[in-house]
C-alpha cells in the first residue's frame, strides 16, 4: 500500500494522492472492478495507464468508496454516487483524486521541458517574463493545469485552451490564481489552487460563486 497523502485544500474539499510503486498484478489483486471497468482496463495499451487507473480505485477504497460508486457520463466525465463531486488525474508515478461538495477539476502533471516548449500554443507567454528557466517550466505547467481543470469541469466539446480559457496574472508563491472561461457568449469565473508534490504539480479549479 502506498497511499501518499491527503490534502485539505478547502472546507469539504480534499485531495488524495497515491504514489504508484506496485506492479500491475499487486494493484489488480487489491481492487474490486465492475465488468465495464474491467473491460476498459483491458483495452488500455499502456501498463502505466493501467496502473494509474487501478491506483485511482485504490484511492476510492482508501476513503471508503469503491469502483462500484464511480460512474462516467456520456462525455467521459467521472461522477461519484451521492452528493459529492469527484475529479481524477494520473501522471507517471502518481494518481490523484479530488472529492468536494462543489464542482471541481483536478490535474496532475510531471514537470518537464516539453510543457514549456509548447507553451505558446496554449497560454499568454508574457506571463512567463522575468522568470528563471525552472520557474518558467513550473508556471507553464500550472497554466496547462488551469486549462485542463476548467475543461474537466465544463466538459463541453468545442472548448479551446488558447481561445476560450484565460488565466489572470499570478505569482508562483501565492499558490492560487483566477481564470475565466469565455465560451458560447458567456463568461464564467474560476478560482484556482495549485501546489507541488515532489517533481509534480497539481492544480484544482472551482467555479466561482
Amino acid at each position: 500500500m502506498t497511499f501518499y497523502k491527503s490534502i485539505a485544500i478547502k472546507p469539504n474539499t480534499d485531495i488524495y494522492l497515491w504514489k504508484i510503486t506496485e506492479d500491475f498484478n499487486t494493484l489488480f489483486r487489491q481492487v474490486q472492478l465492475k465488468d465495464v471497468s474491467l473491460a476498459r482496463l483491458e483495452k488500455m495499451k499502456s501498463e502505466s495507464h493501467q496502473k494509474g487507473f487501478l491506483a485511482v480505485r485504490m484511492l476510492l477504497q482508501h476513503v471508503g468508496h469503491s469502483d462500484l460508486d464511480l460512474y462516467y457520463d456520456a462525455f467521459g466525465k467521472p461522477h461519484l454516487k451521492g452528493e459529492k463531486h469527484i475529479s481524477i488525474s494520473h501522471s507517471h508515478e502518481f494518481s490523484a483524486m479530488a472529492i468536494s461538495d462543489k464542482k471541481i477539476g483536478i490535474d496532475l502533471e510531471k514537470l518537464k521541458d516539453k510543457t514549456l516548449k509548447i507553451a505558446p500554443r496554449y497560454m499568454d507567454i508574457s506571463h512567463l517574463e522575468e522568470l528563471s528557466e525552472e520557474e518558467k517550466i513550473v508556471k507553464a505547467t500550472i497554466v496547462w493545469g488551469i486549462k485542463e481543470t476548467i475543461f474537466k469541469i465544463k466538459n463541453e466539446s468545442g472548448i479551446s485552451f488558447p481561445e476560450h480559457i484565460f488565466e489572470s496574472p499570478f505569482n508562483l508563491e501565492d499558490k492560487k490564481a483566477k481564470a475565466q472561461l469565455k465560451f458560447n457568449n458567456k463568461i464564467e469565473d474560476y478560482t484556482i489552487v495549485f501546489d507541488s508534490i515532489e517533481d509534480y504539480i497539481f492544480v484544482c479549479a472551482f467555479e466561482k460563486n
